[in-house]
């Protein structure tokens, strides 16, 4: 098992291409062709961190957060990041992160802390933007159905739960080849005519490449004509935190209760009681309050999620009730997403959950 085979696994899932711009997921140490020994996963990687993974013989770890966000000038071991990526390079330990690309996809980040509070009907709660895009293109009739299914196999034509999808129509293409071609129908210097189907289908931007390649595959002609429109559609497969609603209403004091006990959280800090049940509830794991908005125009009930300031609380307004359990609990089951993804796909291989907390945060309760 090389690198590359785990790398390119979890970003089928979770592409690089859905990460925050300040975001750095990825391969941050390590060379992809290298072979495998064994994974730890954690949520942060620390000295400590690498001290297990060196000890239990395991050559790649996989956390959530990146061990590098800015650039590195220096490696001389004045702070913790310097001091783990030498250490991670000293020993070929190598070093891979999905952040922001795993908290938004369904499966996620996200998606596991509505599995953990038992929440249905769950969609994000700020889809992207700006990340489709629609093919047109121009095809044979008696080809149409070869180029189609080459689209939708490079990945194009989803639209939430449904694949496959197009929008196809009949009419008449004309060209005319010079004397340096060779028509696939039709006379060189001969102006030919020929029914065409015309296939409209949406892609995300990321896999353009991908779609554009086996189109020039699969369609008959030597020169394809297409056509790329930017699409400002929400895309709903990706996105940032998510809604769902309970089964039945419970009674908020008793939520909150429930939330303290799922999460381990030593302490938990939220808005004033409203005096009403929790239906709707709105979460995002991480650093989540500049979303509150969002969330309360979803009609959410409850907003859970962390690193809220003091100021934001006032913003609830009485209209929504908050609850900040803090930024390590609410990522602390990404580790589970990673461990069941990679046992499943990878049974036989060395996939180990890491015995140490990294939360820096402690309580004097």
């Amino acid at each position: 098992m090389q690198i590359k085979d785990i790398t390119r696994f979890i970003e089928s899932m979770a592409p690089l291409a859905y990460q925050e711009s300040y975001d750095n997921a990825g391969l941050i140490v390590g060379n992809a062709q290298d072979e495998v020994s064994g994974i730890l996963i954690t949520l942060d990687i620390t000295e400590e961190i690498l001290d297990e993974a060196i000890s239990k013989n395991l050559n790649m770890v996989i956390s959530h957060h990146p061990i590098v966000f800015g650039g590195l000038k220096k490696l001389n071991g004045k702070n913790y990041v310097e001091r783990c990526v030498t250490k991670a390079i000293k020993n070929d330990v190598a070093l891979y992160s999905a952040h922001t690309n795993l908290d938004g996809v369904f499966g996620g980040v996200n998606s596991k802390i509505c599995e953990k509070l038992k929440l249905q009907n769950c969609r994000m709660l700020i889809p992207m933007q700006g990340f489709l895009k629609k093919l047109v293109t121009f095809v044979p009739v008696a080809d149409a159905d070869k180029v189609r299914t080459a689209l939708f196999e490079a990945g194009a034509g989803h639209i939430g739960n449904y694949d496959s999808c197009s929008f196809n129509q009949s009419g008449m293409g004309s060209f005319k080849g010079n004397e340096s071609t060779n028509p696939y129908v039709g006379e060189k210097n001969k102006l030919h005519f020929e029914e065409e189907t015309r296939i409209e289908t949406i892609f995300p931007k990321h896999i353009q490449h991908k779609v554009i390649e086996v189109l020039l595959q699969a369609h008959p002609y030597e020169e394809v004509a297409y056509d790329i429109y930017p699409l400002d559609n929400e895309f709903h497969m990706a996105g940032t935190g998510m809604i769902g609603e309970l089964t039945e209403p419970i009674d908020e004091l008793n939520f909150l209760q429930n939330i303290k006990e799922t999460f381990h959280c030593q302490a938990l800090k939220h808005t004033s009681l409203l005096g009403k049940p929790i239906r709707r509830v709105a979460v995002c794991g991480g650093s989540g309050s500049s979303f509150l908005n969002k969330a309360m125009a979803l009609q959410a009930d409850i907003y859970i999620s962390a690193d809220f300031k003091y100021h934001q609380f006032f913003d609830a307004e009485n209209k929504i009730l908050i609850a900040d359990i803090g930024h390590y609990e609410s990522e602390q089951f990404t580790k589970e997403v990673f461990y069941e993804l990679l046992t499943k796909k990878f049974p036989k291989f060395a996939v180990q959950l890491s015995e140490i907390s990294t939360n820096p945060v402690n309580y004097l309760i």
